[in-house]
């Protein structure tokens, strides 16, 4: 089956729609389940990853699992600190077996994995041997659930255009899917940028797409919302990423942490100076803190952030007026 929209909305009505009266029924390990096998999903437009809707506008643990990955991080704490709900049990030493950063880039081994396929693609336009593997040999010995979703990256540069394939062995359509879109579609985009393409289309190619029956009537409210199909993230800035993505890297932390007071002056570009903003707004916003969320919001150099922002104004006024409460951060299972 292949299912190819412009949008992310429009890719996960399809998907949804298709999953509701096809599925078959299945009983996995988490859960009673309809499934879909052998999809291939295609976006059109990689920068046209968030949703519009009120339902799945999630914006903070796709960015915070993409963040995640680039600093090769296999922390639990960090990505705990974006998405609470992570499923996993962390190791002794609070490292996330299936973490998806080592994989990528193990640079104490001299096997960072996106360095390669650029390197690759850079000195030969045509290779097709532009494949990142995440799932390996030793996850199939491994009888411990938690194993990557994901198999294998593949960067295909045709003309100026950075084309992406995914292959995935399994994927929850409503939880996973949002997030890894989000999430691979801007490792396309910083890949592209270092190799100095335009974003091609991304194309996710998935064995068990699945949607659990936990997440049904949820599945069934999305579909009933409208969205803004035409919205698309700002495309990256020119030139090689790198400086500023490590730049980021270093703020997040410093945000998680607590300590960054102002966004970098090392940062060269508004696109990544927003990216700092939008974490640093996340992180006021559980500290009640709405007066800095509104002055973050005003320093942006978009709008088209303005209706995650406004979720996070909204946790900020409760937090003020309910201290004891803790609202929800995005609660959502990444694959």
């Amino acid at each position: 089956m292949f299912i190819s929209e412009p949008t992310i909305d429009d890719l996960l009505h399809r998907v949804l729609e298709v999953l509701l009266r096809r599925g078959r029924a299945i009983l996995p390990a988490k859960g009673p389940a309809v499934e879909l096998i052998g999809v291939l999903i295609e976006l059109r437009n990689p920068r046209a990853r968030l949703s519009r809707t009120e339902a799945r506008s999630l914006l903070f643990g796709g960015l915070g699992e993409f963040l995640w990955y680039l600093a090769g991080s296999d922390s639990y704490e960090f990505i705990r600190h974006y998405i609470p709900n992570y499923p996993v049990t962390p190791d002794r030493m609070g490292r996330v077996p299936s973490a998806y950063g080592p994989r990528l880039i193990n640079e104490g081994e001299g096997r960072n994995q996106i360095e390669n396929v650029i390197s690759m693609m850079l000195n030969n336009r045509d290779s097709r041997r532009a494949v990142i593997q995440i799932f390996d040999a030793n996850d199939v010995l491994d009888h411990d659930s938690d194993v990557p979703c994901t198999c294998t990256m593949q960067f295909l540069l045709r003309g100026k255009l950075l084309h992406m394939f995914v292959n995935m062995r399994s994927n929850d359509a409503f939880v996973g899917l949002p997030s890894d879109l989000f999430a691979f579609t801007m490792i396309q985009e910083v890949v592209a940028r270092s190799i100095g393409a335009e974003v091609g289309r991304y194309k996710h190619c998935v064995g068990s797409l699945h949607l659990y029956d936990k997440d049904r009537s949820k599945a069934e409210d999305y579909l009933e919302e409208r969205w803004q199909s035409n919205i698309a993230m700002p495309p990256m800035p020119l030139g090689d990423p790198w400086p500023d993505v490590h730049e980021v890297l270093a703020a997040e932390e410093r945000i998680r942490n607590g300590s960054l007071r102002a966004v970098p002056k090392s940062i060269s570009s508004p696109y990544w100076a927003d990216i700092v903003n939008l974490l640093r707004i996340f992180e006021r916003s559980f500290k009640g803190d709405n007066k800095a969320v509104g002055r973050f919001r005003r320093r942006m150099s978009t709008d088209v952030f303005d209706v995650y922002i406004d979720k996070r104004r909204r946790c900020a006024l409760k937090v003020a007026s309910s201290p004891s409460v803790q609202p929800q951060r995005e609660l959502f299972k990444p694959h």
